[in-house]
């Protein structure tokens, strides 16, 4: 972001070490919550689920590759080298990590007749498009990685600005109501993916093109029926310069600590549930003493009744804290089951206890999506001016924690020599997802 002299240098490390607020600060955030303008009008049905059905459209076109479709070409191209898969996978997501926050700022400065946001989500989609045919058409596994770069820049970027058009217009109290729904919209998507992968693996146009065009048709119902305002008359106090869009890739703690905790905890939530994901073959592999090859079906019927209880955490989580209008308690109880889940998983000694520890920690996952994302709307900086940018730096908290957890797990196995290695770091997973629950009781303007 901008210090007050418009020329902030760049914190070595990122945006972090955050600082304590003082007891100033803290009074300033209270008076600005208690004095903030009047709270927005409620959004419609209609436009709720439109939203969830372009949110949903956008999310079957981008992880039906990642569930299926990638696997499925790079199996039937290079067979001898299934490693393509996480390579293609890595550098799609370094792409959208390098790309998205320039994308929001973007956003923040269109000037067009269909307003500042339409454009985008279109034209994400139709870049997502394009970049799913160039998988669909490629002959070999480098057309596959070029395509699925210029998908997931195209898809993050529109689904993105679906959750700035949130921040632009969702009052409050709907926050929590409309993050389950739109949370449940992505957890319903990789299953829909997975069955219509399965039904048309042998015919790559539609195996990439078939979740491609539904995205764009919902995209284009929502996009017809939301009125954003016109924006050809915007001015901004500075001109848009290289040094300025570089600049707004990192942001000052100091100015906005509400949003840096927020950003905070989020991160550790989902290093934390990253750790637990990562290993989940080779732990229960290990515990029930099966073979990893097959262990296939016990974690699939574990995954199958951990989206149950997802589901049930995701709306539970996201209606209550509208209703008593809390969001902290939700997020630091998400944050400790999760962690409570993860340990009973450690000391299990049999099936049923997994299953468990394992339904605690999905339930967990739901109540923190549905009211995170409610929470960083209530803390989200500049909302009438740089709503993109910030929605977009929000993302990398998922991304990045999402990219360093198997890094950090891969060296700690390779440096452990006890024993029992996945469970110290299913152990860690619930150290990091506590620690990312009591992070967000530092967040003053939000009960």
């Amino acid at each position: 972001m901008i210090t007050d002299d418009q020329r902030p240098p760049v914190p070595s490390g990122g945006a972090f070490p955050l600082p304590s607020a003082t007891p100033a600060e803290d009074t300033e955030q209270l008076a600005a919550a208690a004095t903030a303008e009047p709270d927005r009008p409620n959004v419609s049905k209609t436009f709720i689920t439109l939203l969830a059905l372009g949110v949903f459209g956008i999310y079957l076109a981008f992880v039906t590759p990642i569930a299926i479709s990638l696997a499925i070409r790079v199996n039937a191209l290079a067979p001898e080298n299934p490693e393509y898969l996480g390579l293609l996978l890595g550098l799609g997501s370094l792409a959208a990590l390098m790309l998205s926050p320039l994308g929001g700022q973007l956003s923040d400065r269109t000037r067009s007749r269909f307003g500042r946001r339409r454009p985008w989500i279109f034209g994400g989609t139709l870049v997502g498009l394009v970049g799913l045919l160039v998988m669909a058409v490629s002959p070999a596994v480098s057309g596959l990685a070029i395509g699925w770069i210029i998908a997931q820049v195209g898809l993050n970027q529109a689904v993105n600005t679906l959750g700035t058009v949130q921040a632009d217009k969702l009052p409050e109290h709907q926050r929590g109501k409309v993050g389950a729904i739109t949370g449940f919209a992505t957890m319903v998507a990789p299953v829909v993916g997975s069955v219509v992968g399965g039904m048309v693996a042998d015919q790559p146009f539609l195996l990439f093109l078939a979740p491609g065009a539904v995205a764009m048709l919902f995209v284009l119902v929502f996009i017809g029926y939301y009125k954003d305002a016109d924006s050809r008359g915007l001015t901004f106090d500075e001109p848009l310069t290289a040094r300025l869009l570089i600049s707004k890739y990192v942001f000052n703690p100091r100015r906005y600590p509400d949003y840096s905790w927020n950003w905070l905890g989020r991160f550790l939530f989902f290093f934390g549930l990253t750790l637990n994901t990562s290993y989940t073959a080779f732990f229960f592999s290990e515990r029930l003493d099966i073979p990893v090859d097959q262990i296939g079906g016990t974690i699939a019927t574990v995954g199958g009744l951990g989206i149950i209880g997802t589901i049930v955490g995701v709306f539970a989580g996201g209606f209550l804290s509208d209703k008593l209008r809390r969001r902290k308690p939700f997020v630091l109880g998400a944050g400790v089951a999760f962690g409570l889940g993860a340990l009973l998983m450690v000391v299990a000694p049999g099936f049923e206890l997994l299953l468990v520890g394992s339904l605690l920690c999905n339930l967990s996952i739901g109540v923190f999506s549905a009211v995170d994302q409610a929470l960083f709307l209530d803390v989200l900086p500049e909302r009438d001016t740089e709503a993109g940018r910030f929605i977009n730096l929000t993302q990398l908290a998922n991304i990045s924690a999402q990219a360093v957890a198997p890094l950090v797990a891969a060296v700690a196995l390779a440096l452990l020599t006890v024993e029992d290695r996945y469970a110290i770091i299913y152990a860690a997973a619930a150290v990091f997802t506590v620690a990312g629950g009591l992070v967000i009781l530092k967040v003053k303007a939000v009960r």
